[in-house]
């Protein structure tokens, strides 16, 4: 059982994905909403990431200044992402504890509360991060580079979004989108660790089951036209460190070229570079770093075999 995947959808379309592994007694569960940025509209981006924000705020069923002592007390961890394409909720807890982490998604997938206060408190917080990142050269330098790749699609604006829709966002505008994505037919459930997979499907389907779905949200198809010739940007700041990037672009993550793409990525880049969760940070063991420079070659020639 420990090698299977057990995939399903319930009757309200929730994709559920089940694989026992039983080497320790913890389990993950996850939640993952298919909306990203991509999923915004000038006026509204950095929206997903900041529902993801208020998602930790809370419910009448689970309080949000409990929530962290919910899950800390029971020797859990918990925490969210969210991304170009979806938004990620997650807690890894003791094996036998992991119910709390099913109950605390069940309920803020239809329960959410975004009080006014807690959303421009948060307004704050976000901007702040924002600012924290224009500190950071290579933020900088990626926005501006995503900006010339992408002039058209969404994928155009960084995901934490503008300043200016940031500062102008309503309550309405984050409500309205955690209602339209955070449906049970726009979400996969994913379920990994110590459990037996029937009655872990069937506590996930008891839990999840009753929530209705939604109408599907229209994508946002915004074509990029073609890119005619190669796009250099120059971003200058203070101090003295240079810092240079190339972007190509890349098939999709279902083109039958991508896993050969991403290794080979690797190969050059480093083990650091690998999935989508890479941190892409140096390394010194890649083939870029090691490689020596043609010069170098020319000196340290091998000499060539009789």
């Amino acid at each position: 059982m420990a090698s299977v995947v057990t995939k399903t959808r319930l009757d309200n379309g929730l994709t559920v994905i089940l694989k026992e592994m039983h080497h320790a007694p913890v389990i993950t569960f996850m939640v993952w909403y298919r909306v990203g940025s991509r999923n915004e509209i000038p006026g509204r981006t950095g929206v997903s990431h900041w529902v993801e924000h208020m998602m930790f705020k809370g419910t009448p069923d689970f309080p949000g200044d409990e929530l962290d002592r919910m899950i800390s007390r029971e020797g859990g961890h918990w925490n969210a992402f969210t991304w170009l394409d979806y938004t990620a909720y997650y807690e890894t807890m003791p094996a036998d504890r992991i119910d709390i982490g099913l109950r605390l998604e069940a309920d803020r997938m239809l329960n959410t509360e975004m009080p006014l206060d807690e959303v421009e408190s948060e307004r704050t917080v976000i901007l702040q991060e924002r600012a924290m990142y224009a500190n950071e050269p290579r933020f900088l330098m990626d926005e501006e580079l995503t900006a010339a790749a992408f002039r058209v699609h969404p994928y155009h604006h960084e995901v934490i979004g503008d300043t200016a829709d940031l500062q102008s966002m309503t309550r309405d505008d984050l409500y309205g989108h955690y209602r339209r994505h955070y449906v049970p037919n726009n979400a996969i459930a994913v379920v990994v660790g110590d459990f037996d997979t029937a009655t872990m499907l069937a506590r996930v389907a008891e839990l999840f089951g009753p929530a209705a779905p939604g109408e599907p949200a229209a994508p946002i198809h915004r074509a990029e036209p073609p890119q005619l010739g190669e796009r250099r940007v120059v971003v200058g700041g203070p101090g003295d460190t240079a810092y240079l990037t190339y972007a190509f672009r890349a098939p999709a993550a279902d083109h039958p070229d991508y896993p050969a793409m991403t290794l080979l990525n690797a190969a050059f880049a480093g083990g650091s570079s690998l999935g989508m969760f890479a941190g892409g940070g140096a390394n010194r063991s890649c083939l870029l770093y090691t490689s020596p420079s043609p010069r170098d070659r020319t000196r340290y020639r091998m000499p060539s075999s009789a």
